[in-house]
């Protein structure tokens, strides 16, 4: 696999899930609080009370950054590329830390899951960031 591809398969993993929770969150925030992240499922609604105006914001949020990593995915430009994910991981790493730190309400295979999931937030761009310099020019 190449670097370019390498870089658009780590960018575009992160976009569509940002889709998938952005998507749901904004135009759903009842069904995305009460049954996230599916499948019988439920993270949200075991944190605390229903806010529609914060579940919508997180849902903007989240479309926010996909429109950032489909830029970088679809450009490869090593700035836009290094900003995209440092975006995520801004918004990765802290979620993560609030994680690690409240589990309790979740049990063992969702605690597995859910922190699985939140860790690529966190290590898919700190590996981009690290492989940004034997990323190609675009116009190569």
């Amino acid at each position: 696999m190449t670097y370019r591809r390498l870089f658009r398969v780590g960018l575009g993993a992160l976009a569509l899930v940002s889709l998938q929770i952005g998507a749901w969150a904004l135009l759903a925030p009842q069904s995305f609080y009460d049954d996230y992240p599916g499948l019988g499922r439920t993270w949200v609604s075991v944190d605390g009370p229903y806010n529609e105006h914060l579940v919508r914001d997180v849902g903007a949020l989240n479309l926010a950054l996909v429109v950032l990593l489909v830029a970088a995915a679809v450009t490869l430009s090593r700035p836009l590329v290094i900003t995209a994910a440092a975006a995520t991981l801004a918004w990765g790493a802290p979620h993560l830390i609030y994680h690690l730190a409240h589990t309790d309400d979740l049990d063992a295979s969702d605690v597995v899951a859910s922190l699985g999931g939140l860790a690529l937030f966190v290590a898919i761009p700190i590996v981009l960031i690290a492989l940004t310099p034997r990323l190609e020019p675009a116009d190569r």
